[in-house]
């Protein structure tokens, strides 16, 4: 079961069985996400990116996830899992999962989903269903490298800092200056994550968040990712945020784009 919205020329499905992924997003009839079950744009929930070794600590007491990409547990496990459709007017729908099993804390995510003719938002809120927990959530979409065999994909953007990988892909905790790609990195946006993918001669796509983190990766030849997201890759032990009765977490990243002569 899939959800199917459409604006002026765009349109987008919505593919809620498998981890609420956006699994296309064609302009004027054009695919821009690389296509795949794996693929797509999908929601990363509870947690960004690696978390080492697959641990986390809250207070006293150390959780393990299940290692899904060893030696690290990877994108949280809102990919994996069936959400449910809760609305869908034809422009807009939004989407739930519960929280279980292996995560240690109930809670439930809900995702957004709107479209115009001229731009995508999402937005996901995650809540507790009891005690409080650190979480994280953001977005990993797989935009094709080339639209129709065109010119590849040009990424664009400034950051006040590029956090420094490690030997293990993690974060070292020391910020760097920007460096040239290709990237496999996080960087720091204070105003606001906002980064554009340019396909010279047909279009422009700009993601723009709140949040002031965003992983560039263009290591692999079919696709590039900007992943717009609510902390740095293993901020669960890092950089936690507290997600409380009163204080969800909340984040939105809207995609827009025009048309290149």
């Amino acid at each position: 079961m899939s959800t199917q919205l459409s604006a002026g020329g765009a349109e987008v499905t919505v593919d809620q069985e498998n981890g609420c992924r956006i699994s296309s997003l064609r302009i004027d009839g054009t695919e821009l996400l690389r296509q795949g079950p794996s693929y797509g744009a999908f929601p990363m929930v509870p947690w960004c990116g690696r978390t080492e070794n697959g641990r986390f600590r809250d207070g006293g007491t150390v959780h393990q996830l299940p290692v899904n990409h060893p030696p690290h547990a990877i994108h949280g496990f809102g990919r994996d899992a069936a959400w449910r459709r809760v609305r869908d007017t034809g422009t807009e729908a939004a989407f739930t999962y519960d929280l279980a099993e292996p995560w240690p804390y109930p809670g439930r995510v809900t995702q957004s989903v709107e479209l115009s003719a001229d731009a995508l938002t999402l937005t996901m809120g995650v809540e507790t269903y009891g005690d409080s927990f650190p979480a994280q959530a953001g977005w990993h979409p797989w935009f094709r490298r080339t639209l129709d065999g065109g010119p590849e994909a040009r990424l664009g953007f400034t950051a006040a800092w590029q956090e420094e990988r490690g030997a293990d892909h993690l974060p070292t905790g020391r910020r760097i200056d920007p460096e040239p790609g290709p990237w496999d990195d996080c960087f720091g946006m204070p105003e606001g994550v906002d980064v554009t993918v340019t396909w010279p001669g047909a279009l422009e796509l700009r993601v723009t968040s709140r949040s002031e983190w965003v992983v560039v990766y263009d290591e692999d030849p079919e696709a590039v990712c900007v992943e717009p997201q609510s902390g740095p890759p293993n901020g669960l032990n890092t950089l936690p945020r507290l997600v409380t009765p009163v204080d969800p977490l909340e984040i939105s990243t809207t995609w827009t784009w025009r048309r290149l002569p």
